[in-house]
């Protein structure tokens, strides 16, 4: 196993979104992969001392994001950017996920700024 360095807000990021897979994924085999995903990173959240009410707060913001990001994101799927290519709703899909994206990066940017975080993650459109 490696420990790549990222932002405390990815990190915090990472194990949201595996909590919610926790709770969506029916797979025995995938289910145990999450759980244990989920508890290595959340012992190195704990062993960092990554606690407190200012962060559960901003959690509970990022997890509530969560589900409307990854719906978003399988409507833009190729098959569904293909289906309507000519109708122009695609982007609009793609435009919410712009959107969704930039609410989850200024709630990460939050967190990177509570715990004093080395590295920040930059988006980019361009």
């Amino acid at each position: 196993m490696v420990r790549p360095p990222c932002s405390i807000g990815e990190l915090i990021d990472k194990i949201t979104i595996l909590r919610i897979k926790g709770m969506r994924i029916a797979d025995a085999d995938k289910l145990a992969n999450v759980r244990r995903e989920l508890a290595l990173l959340e012992a190195l959240m704990e062993e960092e001392s990554l606690r407190g009410a200012a962060l559960e707060s901003i959690v509970g913001e990022l997890a509530s994001v969560k589900p409307d990001f990854g719906t978003s994101r399988t409507r833009c799927g190729s098959a569904s950017v293909r289906a309507t290519s000519g109708r122009g709703s695609w982007r609009s899909l793609a435009r919410s996920v712009y959107a969704i994206n930039d609410e989850r990066a200024a709630l990460k940017r939050a967190i990177n700024s509570l715990f004093g975080s080395a590295l920040v993650e930059e988006k980019s459109y361009a």
